[in-house]
């Protein structure tokens, strides 16, 4: 076992932490595993962060650590904002794993409303607001509301990559579906007079091509 150095034990307690939640949730994680992978005493576990439920929850707080050190929440620039989140769940899975074991075991009751978590999200719905403030994004939503949506057009074929293949194939072009979570975002969060000049341009360009249904709405 590596010499006591309680910064680096802890480093490494978080780490294999990480991983054993995000394979095994709450109920499934073992702490007797947890140890193991960390090399680490089971007991110094207890020690530093109290019970399993108590570790699972600082886990998830220093995840969301490194997501807003990792992850802008600047929203002018649609098409960063989009890359900065895909590079970041392809290159974490581990993260919205977390995610999704909290939604499924402790629910929205239970779930941790750390500093840095609670921050973060009123953070993104300040940069939003501004944004509709400015005319960049539809203002006839909440931020709140517009965040939730754009949020589940990016997480969602990262968080169930089954389905994603189900839909894309498993060979699904990846710069291909990025492409196209790109041009949704842009359309989804344009202000109301673009999406209009939007729809009408791909009315005319359907028509143009012989469809007798174009127009009709």
């Amino acid at each position: 076992m590596p010499p006591r150095d309680p910064e680096a034990t802890k480093a490494r307690i978080f780490d294999a932490a990480t991983q054993e939640f995000a394979a095994y949730g709450i109920a499934g994680a073992r702490v007797d595993r947890i140890a193991r992978n960390a090399q680490a005493n089971k007991q110094l576990i207890y020690a530093y962060f109290g019970d399993k439920e108590q570790l699972f929850h600082q886990v998830l707080e220093k995840a969301m650590v490194h997501v807003a050190d990792s992850v802008s929440t600047d929203i002018d620039d649609l098409d960063k904002w989009v890359d900065q989140h895909i590079d970041y769940h392809r290159a974490h899975p581990e993260f919205l794993r977390l995610l999704m074991w909290e939604a499924l075991e402790l629910g929205q009751e239970g779930a941790s409303a750390g500093e840095t978590r609670t921050a973060r999200y009123q953070d993104k719905k300040v940069k939003v607001d501004s944004a509709q403030q400015r005319g960049l994004i539809r203002a006839d939503l909440p931020p709140g509301h517009v965040l939730m949506l754009l949020m589940s057009l990016i997480n969602y074929p990262a968080a169930v990559p089954q389905v994603r293949g189900f839909l894309l194939g498993p060979d699904g072009d990846p710069g291909r579906a990025r492409s196209v979570i790109k041009e949704a975002v842009r359309r989804l969060a344009a202000p109301a007079e673009s999406a209009a000049e939007g729809d009408l341009t791909t009315s005319a360009e359907t028509a143009a091509k012989g469809d007798p249904a174009a127009g009709i709405h």
